[in-house]
């Protein structure tokens, strides 16, 4: 593993339920690091996405820490929360999120609506990210124009636009079919060869074994037998 930039240490969120107390994520340690292709693997319930939520600045721990890069995440307020999403994180999620009555481009555009990148800039960024990802011809379609494996490839150009240090993705081929579900892995899986990193969410343990480097497994909440090291993957 390379060096680690994104840790956590004892990280719980922990919710209250009338008398019920729900431990979403309790007491979990884990480490990412840099370049890697993570997997976090786990039926639903077992508190996989409430992590990724925590990692990704969308929530706050109710005990321990978060520590990406020197900065604890647990410890900043909300506005320095969007901050560090805007800058630092790609987010990509099963249902796409993409507003319906945007454009392809547009919606990569507004990636870039929360930080200081010039007008002109965001638009030539969002056209060199859609090109990216074969989408050169679907600058003016709207959603409902595009099949489920384009709207997630524009799903996949909005997190990239914003040139981030991490990317995560929840669930990010559920709502495919299996060629576009091997689309959307394949193109994770080079982006990850060019040196980005990659956290991916998913109940689909065949996927994480076949193109992530490790591979954490979560139920009811806490780690099962901690991390499971996999044979890193020949990119070559």
């Amino acid at each position: 593993m390379q060096a680690s930039f994104l840790k956590t240490t004892n990280l719980s969120r922990i919710y209250s339920r009338g008398p019920h107390e729900i431990r979403a994520v309790d007491d979990v340690s884990i480490e990412i690091g840099q370049g890697e292709f993570v997997g976090i693997v786990g039926s639903s319930g077992s508190g996989k996405s409430t992590l990724l939520n925590l990692l990704a600045g969308l929530d706050h721990p109710t005990l321990g820490t978060i520590d990406f890069n020197g900065i604890d995440l647990a410890s900043l307020s909300r506005p320095k929360l969007a901050q560090y999403r805007a800058k630092n994180v790609g987010m990509i999620f099963q249902t796409f999120n993409l507003l319906p009555h945007r454009t392809a481009l547009e919606n990569v555009e507004l990636a870039l609506y929360f930080t200081p990148t010039p007008p002109k800039e965001r638009k030539g960024r969002a056209q060199k990210a859609l090109e990216m990802l074969n989408l050169g011809d679907r600058f003016e379609h709207k959603p409902n124009a595009l099949s489920g494996g384009e709207q997630q490839r524009v799903a996949v150009a909005r997190a990239l636009v914003k040139e981030p240090d991490i990317i995560f993705a929840d669930e990010p081929t559920g709502n495919l079919d299996k060629i576009n579900a091997n689309q959307i892995a394949e193109t994770l899986k080079r982006l990850n060869s060019e040196g980005l990193t990659i956290v991916l969410v998913t109940h689909d343990e065949h996927l994480t074994s076949k193109y992530a480097h490790r591979i954490y497994r979560m139920e009811f909440g806490s780690l099962v037998n901690g991390q499971k090291a996999e044979k890193p993957i020949d990119f070559s």
